[in-house]
């Protein structure tokens, strides 16, 4: 079962650092160019994780901030577990790039917060339904049928890792009641995901609860996954027909913590939740 732990998020780590490092010092970008010779587009590359600083280009940079001793080899390290490859990877040419960027995300994040009005939670799905999704929405995502089985594989390794792997990362969900209901592939399908419900509901580290169809949503927004980091600002990742949006910004990323505790508010409990995932699964034996 592959590590946790995300090169993309310690780069995005690593140009803030750096970031923080000039601001402090009160230069601009333009005075780092002139007095290391590079391009100010460089330094605002490695500053915003579009391009990952050499081991030369962090000590230059450690130099003229001034940072010696241990904070020094804390940069570098930095820089060298950015420059490794997450597991994921070697599918870079099956999904799309915002996806990747999540997948690494999620590898650093110690709580994900997920609303989903259509579908079961990606890291909650199962096997057979993952494909019915991807089979169903093929003629809309325009996903090659040859990457199908790469999709599989890559939820299904999220899954093991994220949730049933060492130190595995809190997971909460809400996610509305129509979602046991809509069908994706046979009962047999239907039956397997809402077991597997259960059994994941069990686990310490995980949270879900349902938005009963006779409660109107208190919000509206599709859904999105709020990702909590133990040293980096949360991010909130959404996605439609045409990819997906990462939204950074402070005040945006509130409205939709916001947004997400008035959800709770309205759902049921947990135990409430699972006792309505128990009369669904009785539903798709019929």
């Amino acid at each position: 079962m592959p590590e946790r732990g995300s090169p993309a998020l310690r780069r995005r780590r690593l140009g803030m650092e750096l970031r923080r490092l000039r601001e402090g010092l009160n230069m601009t970008g333009d005075e780092v160019s002139d007095r290391l010779g590079w391009s100010t587009a460089k330094i605002s590359r490695i500053e915003n994780a579009k391009t990952l600083a050499g081991q030369v280009d962090v000590e230059a940079l450690a130099e003229l901030y001034g940072v010696d001793g241990a904070f020094r080899e804390v940069l570098v390290a930095l820089r060298n577990d950015a420059a490794q490859k997450g597991w994921w990877e070697k599918y870079r040419n099956s999904i799309p790039g915002e996806y990747i960027t999540l997948i690494g995300m999620e590898a650093e994040a110690t709580v994900v917060r997920n609303w989903e009005p259509q579908v079961v939670p990606g890291l909650l799905q199962t096997e057979g339904y993952v494909r019915s999704v991807v089979q169903a929405n093929q003629h809309a995502s325009q996903v090659p049928p040859s990457w199908l089985q790469d999709l599989v594989k890559i939820r299904m390794t999220r899954q093991h890792t994220l949730l049933h792997g060492s130190g595995p990362l809190t997971h909460v969900s809400v996610f509305h009641e129509s979602v046991l209901r809509n069908q994706y592939g046979d009962a047999r399908v239907m039956r397997e995901q809402l077991v597997y419900l259960i059994e994941a509901s069990e686990l310490e580290h995980v949270e879900m609860r349902i938005l009963p169809q006779d409660v109107p949503p208190p919000v509206s927004t599709g859904a999105f996954v709020h990702l909590k980091f133990p040293d980096f600002p949360d991010v909130v990742y959404t996605e439609s027909l045409f990819g997906g949006r990462f939204v950074e910004d402070a005040e945006m990323v509130y409205g939709y913590e916001l947004a997400f505790g008035h959800l709770m508010e309205r759902a049921l409990d947990e135990v409430a939740s699972q006792e309505l995932i128990r009369e669904m699964i009785t539903y798709w034996n019929k």
